[in-house]
């Protein structure tokens, strides 16, 4: 398989082979690998998600509701760290 990306990336991938010490197709390769691992991961997860939520093992939220949940609990954890 043959990849073009554009002159600046280029430079990006030849400077990170340089500073490891790899070929440019060692680093890329290393790097899509793990981009597709987490790719993967991402999607395993938002599949468990959606079959919780079909199954009806958990109940959605609203969004204004979430939002409200969030601000709650970053206020609590701000004052805890503050005292």
């Amino acid at each position: 398989m043959e990849v073009h990306v554009s002159p600046d990336l280029k430079a990006k991938i030849d400077r990170w082979a340089a500073e490891t010490g790899r070929s440019a197709e060692e680093f890329v390769e290393e790097a899509l690998e793990g981009y597709f691992d987490e790719l993967d991961e991402a999607r395993r997860t938002l599949d468990s998600r959606y079959d919780d939520l079909a199954s009806g093992k958990v109940q959605p939220i609203d969004g204004a509701e979430a939002l409200e949940r969030l601000r709650e609990k970053s206020k609590a954890y701000r004052a805890a760290r503050h005292g």
